[in-house]
């Protein structure tokens, strides 16, 4: 499989992933995910699948337990809608990227707010 082929099947199954998670399934714990990301092999055999979601290492766990459970259903799913000739195996991957960008964003917030602060009391002082 190409690397274009493969760039292309594991954007289809980003975008199939993330409708029927988001339309069809009905399991709480899988209400906040966010799929960032698809990695399928070059034999096709296996898709990484990273997703992210906010929230507690509780819900985190929940979340992981959702996806292997409904791992089969979706990849069956998967094949029925995208017709590929082998639908990959789905592997769930927590991926912590947007929950880093969260923690940052909170750090430039506050430095923003203390920048704001002193420079309030430069005028008040002068």
């Amino acid at each position: 499989m190409s690397k274009k082929y493969q760039r292309r099947v594991s954007d289809l199954i980003r975008d199939r992933l993330t409708t029927l998670l988001h339309r069809k399934i009905n399991d709480p714990r899988l209400e906040m995910i966010t799929i960032t990301d698809v990695e399928v092999t070059p034999d096709a055999e296996r898709a990484d699948v990273h997703y992210s979601l906010l929230g507690s290492d509780e819900a985190r766990a929940d979340a992981q337990e959702g996806l292997d459970s409904a791992a089969g259903w979706l990849r069956r799913e998967l094949g029925h809608s995208l017709r590929l000739r082998n639908t990959p195996e789905l592997v769930f991957h927590f991926d912590p990227s947007l929950e880093r960008g969260e923690h940052i964003a909170g750090i430039l917030d506050g430095l923003r707010f203390a920048d704001e602060d002193d420079e309030d009391s430069d005028v008040d002082g002068e």
